[in-house]
């Protein structure tokens, strides 16, 4: 495992703010290197914040939107359209104001929609689509994604990857049905750490001082199953997105020389 990168930023709007420059650049380069680029989008005030300052960039306009597919790295097991899904909040952020091709936004089913309420079925309906999506390329079943981001919770949880259930300590399949959650709603679909760890690029996002003991934990040792944020790494990068409230508690080894 390649050590992580940390960046600290002053506050949460200018980690947003650079975060999305950071990741219009990504996609630009994938673009032009491969053609087409993959980033898997979290949810959560810090997800939600960065898309909604890719919307505003001045350099928004320098991808092209229909040459970009976009996963999801969970999702709440809820109806379509609901507020509280992270796809609906994509959209009301970013994504409805961008020409996307449809056919490569792939949002995680609904609790109405072709599987019921059945979330293991659908979870294993998108690691399906996840495995067509994969090429020779990607060795695997998950498509090597470009930009995998991803919020790091209070708990250190990671997609909806909570300390020591289940679904943190997959090994074989790459999307999971989650239930008791413990923060609501109880049931989820979950990447696990197997597709996370496919990624080009992990980046975990952390702004305010509630983030700033999980940061600490993540960061200094601890096991994945305790501390899942711990166990979320890229293949080739990965780098910690923070603003200095989420960064206080870290070692001072761990503290970056430089900040922006």
């Amino acid at each position: 495992m390649i050590p992580p990168q940390l960046v600290v930023h002053r506050d949460k709007e200018l980690m947003a703010q650079a975060a999305a420059a950071r990741l219009i650049t990504k996609i630009v380069d994938a673009q032009a290197s491969r053609g087409h680029a993959s980033v898997v989008l979290t949810g959560g005030r810090n997800g939600n914040g960065l898309l909604a300052a890719l919307a505003v960039a001045p350099a928004r306009d320098a991808v092209d939107w229909s040459r970009l597919d976009l996963w999801w790295g969970d999702e709440r097991f809820l109806p379509e359209g609901d507020p509280e899904r992270n796809v609906t909040q994509a959209r009301e952020a970013l994504l409805d104001a961008v020409p996307l091709d449809p056919a490569r936004v792939h949002a995680m089913p609904a609790s109405d929609g072709p599987y019921g309420d059945d979330a293991d079925t659908a979870a294993a309906a998108y690691a399906a689509e996840l495995a067509e999506a994969a090429g020779p390329e990607d060795h695997g079943p998950v498509p090597a994604f470009d930009v995998l981001m991803l919020g790091v919770g209070p708990d250190t949880h990671v997609a909806s990857l909570f300390p020591e259930l289940p679904a943190v300590r997959e090994t074989e399949r790459t999307v999971v049905g989650v239930h008791g959650a413990p923060k609501p709603p109880p049931v989820r679909i979950s990447l696990t750490l197997p597709a996370i760890r496919a990624a080009r690029e992990v980046w975990l996002l952390a702004a305010g001082e509630d983030k700033a003991e999980a940061a600490a934990i993540a960061l200094s040792g601890a096991g994945e199953i305790q501390a899942p944020a711990a166990g979320a790494y890229g293949r080739g990068r990965t780098l910690w997105l923070l603003d200095a409230a989420a960064a206080s508690r870290l070692p001072r080894a761990l503290y970056p020389p430089a900040s922006a």
